[in-house]
């Protein structure tokens, strides 16, 4: 096979999935070019769950491909991507500190003609370093290392926060039992979100699209769903639940005292970057896919089919 067309998906959760979806329903796909790293724990697992996880993949059509990119060495992660021309990475934080930096390495190391590392997400150049996030430092390594090199062609889908995350109890912002909007930072702070859905349909055609030759430019696209302010959100809440929603600010002021009192807590850094509102949202009309004419679910489309 044409290593320049046999692409690799590095893991298989909620963005893994469906950028694997995406690739495999695009009109350009060729049967048998996609392929996705797994550990081989998981391939081989004995467990139903999991078992019905494999098989979905499978029906696919998808290579699956053993490896592990905490466990593996740099030069066995290397040996794998070699055989791949196209390399998308979609793990997220949950592998740890080190990993991404790990895995970009590797690439480099292979030789990989394209990549798109893990960096779905915020624009963590205007974060820059230092954020109460500290895991974002590692995504500017990760930069600075592809920037530093001219083999590798590269680039970075900056879209937002996943859709659901904003109204996850969890997150703090959307308390629809006790119709609560809790601010980050401020009403009118703004945040761009987009569906894990629609990612995996604007990666797969940055991927084999026709313009993929000219996107894989050594710099970020930035793509959205939606801008929303936080006065945004609560108005498609009351919208949803036809009575008035309580609005709250959580400051950052507040945000980082109780993350100095409680400093590995995962949602307070995380509630502080987004109440500093630097870097977490852009313009809708200079993202790439408005630009296109491609709609993709907005906050309010989301919430609307799935809050209630």
């Amino acid at each position: 096979m044409n290593s320049s067309s046999h692409i690799l998906v590095i893991g298989a959760g909620e963005l893994g999935l469906q950028v694997l979806r995406g690739l495999v329903a695009h009109p350009h796909h060729v049967p048998g070019t996609v392929a996705v790293l797994l550990r081989p724990a998981s391939i081989n697992s004995p467990y139903p769950a999991k078992q019905k996880e494999i098989q979905v993949l499978r029906d696919l059509g998808l290579e699956l491909v053993a490896g592990d990119i905490v466990e593996d060495s740099e030069r066995t992660l290397a040996a794998l991507f070699a055989d791949f021309g196209t390399i998308i990475g979609c793990t997220g934080f949950v592998s740890g500190q080190g990993i991404q930096l790990k895995v970009a390495r590797a690439v480099l190391a292979a030789k990989v003609s394209r990549f798109i590392p893990w960096q779905f997400g915020v624009d963590y150049d205007a974060i820059g370093r230092g954020s109460p996030q500290d895991l974002f430092d590692e995504q500017l390594d990760v930069r600075d290392l592809l920037r530093s090199q001219r083999q590798t062609r590269w680039t970075i889908l900056s879209t937002g926060m996943f859709t659901s995350f904003l109204f996850e109890p969890s997150f703090g912002v959307v308390d629809l039992a006790n119709t609560v909007v809790c601010a980050l930072g401020s009403l009118d702070n703004q945040v761009t979100v987009t569906t894990p859905e629609d990612i995996g349909r604007i990666t797969a055609e940055i991927v084999l699209g026709e313009e993929t030759d000219a996107l894989f430019a050594d710099r970020p696209i930035f793509v959205g769903g939606d801008t929303v302010s936080y006065e945004d959100v609560a108005r498609i809440v009351e919208s949803l639940v036809q009575q008035p929603v309580k609005r709250d600010v959580i400051t950052v002021e507040d945000a980082l005292a109780a993350l100095a009192k409680d400093p590995d807590n995962g949602l307070l850094k995380y509630q502080a970057v987004f109440g500093q509102g630097c870097g977490v949202a852009w313009d809708m009309d200079k993202t790439w896919n408005r630009q296109r004419g491609i709609h993709l679910t907005t906050a309010k489309e989301w919430a609307t089919a799935n809050l209630l």
